[in-house]
């Protein structure tokens, strides 16, 4: 269901710092906090990679 950022980038082939940076924006809809952690939620950020021409 989710993904570290480090399993994210592998998946989708974009960088750590690139997922790091996208997790960060406001009402970003694939980021879950459980604490301070950052969670990438998988069916979220696919369509979300779908969705978008640019990243």
């Amino acid at each position: 269901m989710t993904l570290t950022i480090k399993e994210a980038a592998e998946y989708s082939n974009i960088g750590i710092n690139k997922i790091d940076s996208m997790l960060r924006q406001p009402n970003c809809p694939f980021v879950l906090y459980v604490g301070t952690r950052k969670l990438v939620k998988r069916r979220e950020f696919e369509e979300y990679i779908r969705r978008e021409i640019t990243i």
